[in-house]
């Protein structure tokens, strides 16, 4: 090997032992915290018929392609926070009827020999559990399921819209962190009187 290359290899070889040592480190430390290292922005408090949908996306292996309760992949959408965008109805004709409730095709849900097929055959009682389930599965504000942005002013928001906004937009646009905030005092005032 000629002098550049083995200082690439070299280079490279330390750029590997380095992110080797930065994941051995951080998942030591994740694993011994008792507080997560990242703030969990979703919530569930499972109903009856809520955690019988529960069992049932257990049962069904459906932690094999979505993310739920924590748990699961990330191959398929994460459910986690869902409930706060759509409710009970929605989620029984999606699964009842998945392209057509959702407008358009879907990657495995619908008609075989699409993956998740056998879903929308389930019986109409264990759907609506799962919607039920599914409906439970709330975001709290601040989260990337959530409508609503974080609470206060956000630097990197911030920074964002001052990179990424086209100059002049708040003239042309409102900006919901202020109408949030324009809300909250309202609310703060109706209280007090």
């Amino acid at each position: 090997m000629k002098k550049g290359e083995k200082i690439l290899f070299g280079v490279i070889a330390l750029l590997v032992v380095i992110t080797v040592v930065n994941f051995v480190v951080l998942e030591a430390v994740r694993r011994h915290s008792e507080q997560p290292l990242f703030p969990v922005l979703t919530h569930f408090d499972f109903s009856a018929d809520g955690l019988q949908g529960y069992h049932l996306y257990q049962q069904s292996n459906c932690y094999s392609c979505h993310r739920a309760v924590g748990s699961g992949t990330s191959m398929g959408v994460s459910l986690d926070g869902l409930g706060s965008k759509h409710d009970v109805s929605y989620f029984y004709n999606f699964l009842k009827s998945p392209e057509q409730t959702y407008g358009a095709r879907t990657l495995d849900h619908g008609t075989p020999p699409k993956d998740a097929a056998y879903v929308s055959s389930l019986p109409d009682a264990d759907l609506r559990s799962m919607a039920v389930f599914l409906s439970e599965l709330k975001s709290d504000q601040g989260s990337s399921s959530s409508f609503e942005p974080p609470k206060g002013d956000s630097s990197f928001i911030n920074a964002m819209l001052d990179m990424w906004a086209p100059d002049g937009w708040r003239s042309q646009y409102k900006d919901i962190r202020d109408w949030m905030k324009t809300k909250s005092n309202e609310e703060q005032h109706d209280g007090k009187h």
